[in-house]
């Protein structure tokens, strides 16, 4: 290969300046309007709290939480619907970070509504992460929750798409597509009835490489498990199920060790990784370049069951 040019070199240096510059101006954009947006939950409800799973995307909007009022001035405390069946990689990484960022962690669990009686199983190895909308509404009417700020992306799901960023629910805590209110030039209707509550989504305008790309600027830090590991798993349907007591291989299932890491974090009776190598938020900006399937289309066994599994569980109440 013959060594290139000293003006061609300049002008490649000059477009990798050039890109990033545009890409930390649009970067800045998202963060200005998530910012925006917290503070308005703030300004406009009573009784908010943020959503906090320890993932990589409640992780995005507490640094823009952070930003917004400081550490340990956030003004709604954080709420975690845990279904007993998280990676403890990312429930402790969830524990450390509320307390650095001295905020106040609510944790309710769906293992609690089990013993109510409120969630029953079909069967004892049925995944729990359906049912995290009983345990959910049943948060809702113990601290009056007026507001829940959540890190859906539009990008994510094609129900989730549909929504508006400050998306009405009804007093039994459904979601209505069809009777959304309008959104435009950043005017929200936040007027609400008794019982009904607001789901609001700061990132919503986000994208999967939006979200690496401002890990990677921000340095946040994430549970390990995002990152390239070791892990027994099985190939079942295309995805790659990991090999836990709660997931054990079938009968006929080849047990393989691969590289992988997690697009996306969940309950581990529903959540995949992905074979992948990439040690740093870095190398996931280029691997999500060039993805050619969301996040949860290539790591959710859940969303896998109709075109429409996403819609419905939103319409009853999840989030």
């Amino acid at each position: 290969m013959n060594a290139r040019t000293e003006p061609e070199v300049i002008h490649t240096a000059l477009q990798a300046a050039a890109g990033h510059h545009l890409s930390n101006a649009h970067l800045d954009a998202l963060e200005e309007e998530t910012i925006f947006i917290l503070r308005e939950v703030a300004a406009a409800f009573e009784r908010p709290t943020l959503l906090f799973s320890g993932g990589k995307d409640s992780l995005v909007m507490l640094r823009c939480a952070e930003k917004a009022f400081g550490v340990g001035r956030i003004p709604y405390p954080l709420l975690m619907i845990d279904t007993g069946h998280n990676f403890p990689e990312v429930t402790d990484f969830r524990d450390r970070r509320a307390a650095e960022l001295q905020a106040e962690l609510i944790v309710r669990n769906v293992e609690d509504s089990m013993k109510r009686g409120t969630v029953r199983l079909a069967h004892p190895g049925e995944s729990r992460n359906v049912h995290q909308s009983v345990t959910l509404l049943e948060a809702i009417e113990e601290f009056r929750f007026d507001a829940l700020i959540g890190g859906a992306r539009r990008d994510e799901e094609k129900a989730r798409a549909k929504e508006r960023i400050f998306s009405h629910r009804d007093s039994f805590g459904q979601w209505q597509p069809k009777a959304q209110r309008p959104e435009l030039w950043t005017l929200f209707n936040t007027r609400l009835a008794p019982g009904e509550h607001f789901r609001v989504f700061p990132i919503s305008n986000w994208t999967e490489l939006d979200v690496w790309q401002y890990i990677e600027r921000e340095n946040i830090a994430l549970p390990s498990i995002y990152y390239t590991h070791q892990r027994k798993v099985v190939d079942r349907r295309g995805l790659l199920v990991p090999v836990t007591e709660l997931t054990p291989p079938k009968d006929g299932e080849t047990v393989q060790v691969r590289d992988v890491r997690f697009r996306t974090v969940g309950d581990i009776t529903c959540t995949c990784p992905v074979e992948s190598l990439a040690a740093t938020a870095g190398d996931i900006v280029i691997e999500t370049l060039a993805a050619d399937v969301s996040e949860r289309g290539a790591t959710r066994m859940d969303d896998k069951t109709s075109e429409a599994s996403m819609e419905k569980r939103k319409k009853d109440g999840y989030f």
